[in-house]
C-alpha cells in the first residue's frame, strides 16, 4: 500500500500524487497556494483514482490500460 495525497488550490485545480519523495516532483511544480485536502491508501494505480473519483464524486473510475493501472506497487517494484 502507498500513500497518496490530493492537494487543490484557489481555483480549484488539483494535483493528486504520492506522498513522500514519490511525489516530490509534482508537490514542487504546484501553485503555492496548493493546500493538502485529502489522502488515502492504494495498492495500485487504479485503486488510487477509483478512490480519488468517488472522492470527487466524478462516478466511476475507468482506465484506457486497465491491465497496466491494476498492477500493484509492488508487482512495479514501486514499495
Amino acid at each position: 500500500m502507498m500513500k497518496h495525497e490530493l492537494w487543490s488550490n484557489a481555483e480549484e485545480l488539483d494535483t493528486f500524487c504520492f506522498a513522500g519523495e514519490l511525489g516530490s516532483e509534482a508537490r514542487r511544480d504546484m501553485e503555492p497556494d496548493s493546500k493538502l485536502v485529502w489522502t488515502c491508501e492504494a495498492s495500485s494505480h487504479f485503486e488510487a483514482m477509483t478512490k480519488y473519483y468517488e472522492f470527487r464524486g466524478w462516478g466511476k473510475y475507468s482506465s484506457d490500460s486497465p491491465e497496466e493501472d491494476k498492477k500493484t506497487y509492488k508487482e512495479l517494484g514501486w514499495e
